[in-house]
């Protein structure tokens, strides 16, 4: 019998073989996949920076180009203002002009607008559902969920009325006031995270005689600080790349978003034929900003997510 085990213990000559052969397969395939998926995910900003350096007239005679087709910054000038109507014809762009600039800061501004009145009002109900004692507490939470599922288009019309009826159209008000009051996802976000909140530093600051508010913002708060960071770069990023809303609200030169802007852009076409080139930089003068945002605090953002979904 011992010798028996001892034949079945000893490892045949091929085994080792067979193992290196097949055991960086499944790694292989892991690596490959991953590659593809990045692949896939990159491609198309890599495409728009090359658009956005072609030369719009010769970019059609070389469509699977994977280099800009005569390279030249006129559709970056073009978008700014800066090229003139002779440059723009010349190279087959649109001769209509944007003010990019105050496009830009209209969008700064609503989007800054919307990010902290809406984190500031969701932190406080998020706070309230999680570490406040009140009847029927858990019940509101559950109907107050039911707001994730209506989807955005429902309340467009209703929303659209009410600014109309509050003579607020064509205002950076106008534009932000749906948004600034209510956002489920927000206070469902945060909430996770107050829950986490020991529940020690509230009685302390209880026994101390702290009152509601100053428990919120002095004690809660601040251990709560990097997750507020996160959900506001994320909602700040959502309403930067919003367009109907804006669109239907904001008409005039100093209420129009830089998304709506491009799209205006991309209407002053000559003869039919629309700029790609122009509009593609556009887009990647756009991109910068939130391409910051993301490069910085990228890690933040995955983390607190993933965090959230521990909890």
């Amino acid at each position: 019998m011992a010798a028996t085990k001892r034949m079945r213990n000893r490892s045949h000559p091929g085994d080792s073989l067979f193992r290196s052969m097949t055991r960086p397969v499944p790694r292989i395939l892991g690596w490959t996949s991953i590659g593809l998926v990045v692949f896939a995910t990159l491609f198309p900003f890599y495409w728009m920076i090359r658009t956005a350096f072609s030369n719009n007239r010769a970019m059609f005679s070389e469509p699977l180009s994977l280099l800009p087709v005569e390279p030249t910054l006129g559709p970056i000038r073009r978008v700014l203002g800066l090229a003139t109507t002779e440059e723009a014809m010349a190279e087959g762009g649109s001769v209509g002009s944007i003010d990019f600039t105050q496009y830009l800061i209209n969008s700064i501004i609503v989007c800054t607008l919307i990010t902290v009145f809406q984190i500031m009002f969701s932190a406080m109900a998020a706070y309230a559902f999680a570490l406040l004692e009140w009847r029927g507490r858990d019940t509101v939470f559950s109907i107050f969920l039911v707001a994730l599922l209506v989807p955005g288009m429902f309340t467009l019309l209703p929303n659209f009325l009410l600014v109309r009826d509050l003579g607020l159209l064509n205002s950076y008000l106008g534009i932000a006031l749906p948004a600034m009051f209510f956002s489920p996802f927000v206070v469902f976000f945060l909430r996770q995270f107050f829950l986490g909140v020991n529940r020690s530093f509230i009685e302390a600051a209880v026994i101390d005689g702290a009152g509601q508010w100053r428990i919120f913002s002095q004690v809660a708060l601040p251990i709560v600080w990097p997750q507020i960071i996160t959900i506001s770069i994320l909602q700040f990023i959502f309403y930067w790349n919003d367009y109907l809303w804006p669109l239907l609200v904001g008409r005039t030169e100093e209420s129009t978003l830089l998304t709506v802007g491009l799209g205006i852009f991309r209407s002053q076409t000559p003869q039919g034929s629309p700029d790609w080139a122009g509009l593609m930089a556009g887009a990647l003068i756009a991109a910068i900003p939130i391409f910051i945002l993301v490069l910085v605090f990228g890690r933040r953002i995955v983390g607190s997510i993933q965090s959230s979904g521990v909890k």
